[in-house]
């Protein structure tokens, strides 16, 4: 059974995201921030980390997503980690986002654009 992390500080999103992906026959682990992220991607390497982008509820923006997979790409234990990136943030909001094939990025998924049934079928596709 395939190990999925998934990261938000969101605990609905984690909720229903993580519910559906266990339906679908995946074991999930969650993190509400950064630094559990980081902890859990060290200590139990999922095969899947699906990480929300805005981490930092007093400050909204990419940038704490950004460093997390930039700090997992430096580590040579975790650089080739398969990473799906969530959000509500595009390219046009954040210019930055354009670079997060760089970052080893599989997908960027809009949450406000698909469904968790839709994110259920992008992990299939990279597990598979």
């Amino acid at each position: 059974m395939a190990k999925i992390l998934l990261v938000d500080d969101d605990s609905f999103i984690l909720d229903i995201y993580s519910s559906q992906l266990k339906l679908a026959g995946y074991s999930v682990d969650i993190a509400n921030n950064a630094n559990r992220a980081l902890e859990k991607i060290t200590n139990n390497y999922p095969d899947l980390l699906i990480l929300d982008l805005n981490l930092d509820t007093k400050k909204p923006g990419p940038k704490e997503g950004v460093d997390v997979l930039r700090k997992i790409r430096q580590d040579p234990k975790t650089k080739n980690l398969n990473v799906i990136t969530i959000s509500n943030y595009s390219e046009k909001d954040y210019p930055e986002l354009s670079n997060l094939n760089s970052l080893g990025v599989l997908r960027h998924f809009l949450k406000i654009e698909n469904s968790p049934e839709e994110l259920v079928k992008i992990v299939k596709e990279i597990l598979k």
